[in-house]
């Protein structure tokens, strides 16, 4: 089916499909429709397009853009002759798009649509597609599901559709994820983590930081469930999110901090101060009109007696400034023990460590 001078197609409505599957439009055309479903399956623009849609859910695989061509959700009743056309059996007004799949970005423009179903692998130039509007993407489970028999609370996040048809494949996971439809594989981590890198490139264009953070930690999630990669690099991707989701998620970092610093100030109170703080000694030699002195300041005594006596106030106070002065990476100045003096050296290597993680989870989330 070829259009080579049409202009305007529509207001059409039905509440079947519209099929333009292999249709080709030679000319610039504004197409106005309303309709349950719109193929556009291998259709081919050779000029600009606009689509102004209603209820309408667009199946765009393989499709063929030479020129800009926008899709938007038409927000009134289509009329004609000043009369507004009846939309019957088509309850729902809002526009979603099914897929890319095989469709140049490049050129595309996507207005107030649902991408919750919509297939994004091998698109090309997905970082390139532009997001206008509202558009919503699917999410991550919400409420409390179970991981096996672990509860787990999925933290909030856009996702692809693709991803939910991947871990619905695992049935210790499957709870609240959506399965892929009949005939779809669901594809490997390895193969979603690009498309993934490819979104958050698209919104960091659009100075969408906080959105771009949630395809970051999609991307990071495919690379350590992908096994494409050393088992090494899997382990330190594991390390990264268990201690702040990939420097996302300041709260678990805050808590991996607090943490620390509790069992920290423990360690110090019952094994890292001494029993009393030394007092330098000093000795001195007379010879003829000089004075030699000597000033040694003994060991630190390691503390001994019953381990309710040593949690004393005094004693958690100390402890307190030595963990204090370690997370801003200062050292106390406190004598300590030997087990003192090595839990102070990890803390101030590993607090500040949180902190800065912390940091940059909350920096990620406000930053535009």
């Amino acid at each position: 089916m070829a259009f080579e001078h049409i202009t305007t197609l529509g207001p059409l409505v039905c509440t079947g499909s519209l099929d333009l599957i292999e249709a080709v439009f030679g000319t610039a055309v504004t197409i106005e429709a309303a309709a349950a479903t719109v193929g556009c399956r291998r259709t081919r623009w050779a000029s600009t397009a606009a689509l102004r849609l209603r209820h309408a859910t667009v199946d765009l695989t393989d499709a063929v853009l030479e020129y800009p061509v926008s899709i938007s959700a038409h927000a009134k009743v289509f009329t004609e002759d000043g009369q507004e056309i009846p939309e019957l059996g088509l309850p729902d007004p809002g526009v979603r798009v099914a897929s890319l799949r095989g469709v140049d970005a490049a050129h595309l423009v996507l207005n107030n649509v649902g991408l919750t179903d919509c297939l994004f692998a091998g698109t090309v130039h997905l970082d390139q597609l532009r997001l206008e509007g509202l558009y919503v993407f699917a999410t991550t489970p919400t409420g409390l599901r179970r991981r096996g028999v672990v509860p787990v609370r999925w933290t909030a996040r856009r996702t692809l559709a693709e991803e939910h048809h991947w871990r619905a494949t695992h049935p210790t996971r499957a709870g609240g994820w959506t399965p892929a439809p009949d005939r779809e594989v669901p594809l490997k981590p390895a193969a979603l983590a690009p498309v993934y890198r490819q979104l958050r490139k698209a919104f960091e264009n659009g100075k969408h930081e906080p959105g771009a953070a949630d395809f970051y930690y999609g991307e990071m999630e495919m690379r350590r469930r992908a096994h494409d990669i050393p088992r090494s690099e899997r382990a330190l991707l594991t390390t990264y999110w268990a201690l702040s989701g990939y420097g996302l998620r300041a709260s678990r970092a805050l808590g991996w901090l607090l943490g620390g610093i509790a069992a920290t100030v423990l360690v110090m109170t019952l094994w890292g101060l001494p029993m009393d703080d030394p007092s330098p000694k000093s000795t001195g030699t007379l010879t003829g009109s000089s004075v030699t002195l000597t000033t040694d300041t003994p060991e630190p005594v390691n503390p001994d007696g019953p381990y309710h006596e040593r949690l004393s106030t005094k004693r958690f106070e100390k402890a307190l400034r030595v963990v204090v002065n370690s997370v801003v990476f200062r050292s106390s100045g406190q004598n300590l023990t030997s087990a003192g003096t090595y839990t102070e050296m990890a803390a101030r290597l590993v607090e500040p460590a949180l902190l800065g993680l912390a940091v940059l989870a909350i920096r990620g989330r406000v930053k535009r």
